[in-house]
């Protein structure tokens, strides 16, 4: 049993271990804290010269990157915000994500940008935002968010061997989720949703951390009666719209849900894909769970109504069949996942299987 942040570290160790060309580069790798403690040790065990700190100049850092990763290395890139990668939108977009495609193939970027998505402890508009749905829009360039410590290091040991540029998207509250992971070069597929709670009332298709909170949302309402089918959606770019389309078959249901804006979102996206495969066969309309589109709020009163967690969604998918008028149990649901703790404080008891 380890954490989401020791399978990452795990994932880099590994790969580190199997590929000289593999190289870990970004603001704080080396530094004590080792961003979170993913990358504690590995400049001590595998040198300067493959794990070093970079300047505050993320454009310039990930240009570098990308022609190392054209000239035959496995670079690494670490932003410890998500936020940090908007200045290197130009090396992202103009260069990695088409690199392959204007060389006809020839030429190719195995780049992986690590991006850490916040939340709370004040950090507020310009270090906590969800931009995913703004980098899944770029052809080429594949975007995926593990939400489980297993998926964490698979889909970082992919990441690296992949041939295209990946951006790889993890929530700073998965980083203590507790989970057996396989040790060696495990390898998880950069694509495909996965079942995490089988359900036949209505399904919830999550990304990323939302994933963990749908999960939350769901063992609270078997208790009460319905069954919820939770999908973990793992990858924003590509999605995977036919195992979503499979799940709303069985249920009739939908509720999308993503910590990005609900404009434009990603959650948004995915109802407009199904409804355009299957919009005949719901059996209610289909519901968006995510963040209202305004910056993200730095002070703790702001955040209990911008932050949709395990109450809202259980909320949405009561609405969905149906149900919102059973008040007796409904407080004690709602009750139940919000919990005592403050709402800038992850779940730390939260552990797997997933």
């Amino acid at each position: 049993m380890i954490r989401y942040v020791d399978a990452v570290r795990d994932a880099l160790e590994v790969a580190m271990s199997i590929d000289d060309r593999v190289v870990v580069i970004g603001e704080g790798v080396p530094d004590p804290k080792g961003i979170f403690g993913s990358t504690v040790g590995l400049q001590e065990r595998f040198g300067k010269n493959r794990v070093f700190d970079m300047p505050l100049i993320e454009n310039a850092a990930t240009g570098i990157c990308v022609g190392a990763a054209m000239s035959g290395l496995r670079p690494i890139l670490t932003h410890q915000r998500i936020d940090f990668a908007l200045l290197s939108m130009d090396q992202i977009v103009n260069v990695a994500a088409k690199i392959s495609y204007m060389f006809n193939g020839q030429l190719s970027a195995p780049l992986v940008i690590r991006a850490i998505i916040g939340r709370g402890w004040g950090q507020g508009p310009q270090h906590s935002q969800s931009l995913q749905a703004m980098f899944s829009h770029v052809p080429g360039l594949r975007v995926v968010m593990p939400a489980t410590p297993v998926d964490a290091k698979g889909m970082m040991m992919s990441a690296i061997w992949d041939d295209s540029p990946v951006l790889y998207l993890e929530h700073r509250w998965l980083h203590n989720l507790v989970e057996d992971v396989p040790s060696g070069d495990f390898r998880t597929p950069l694509s495909g949703a996965r079942v995490m709670h089988e359900g036949s009332d209505v399904t919830v298709a999550a990304f990323g951390y939302s994933a963990i909170e749908s999960l939350r949302a769901a063992r609270a309402l078997a208790d009460n009666g319905v069954s919820v089918e939770v999908l973990d959606m793992r990858v924003a770019n590509p999605i995977d719209v036919d195992s979503v389309v499979q799940s709303v078959r069985k249920t009739g249901r939908l509720i999308s849900v993503d910590t990005g804006w609900e404009s434009g979102g990603l959650a948004e996206s995915l109802v407009g894909k199904i409804a355009v495969r299957i919009s005949q066969e719901f059996k209610s309309t289909p519901i968006v769970v995510a963040s209202p589109d305004g910056p993200v709020p730095t002070s703790i009163s702001e955040s209990e109504t911008y932050y949709k967690d395990a109450p809202e969604i259980a909320e949405a998918c009561l609405r969905s069949v149906d149900k919102m008028d059973e008040s007796a149990w409904l407080d004690e649901v709602r009750r139940s996942l919000r919990g005592s703790k403050p709402l800038d404080v992850p779940h730390l008891d939260f552990v797997g299987p997933f």
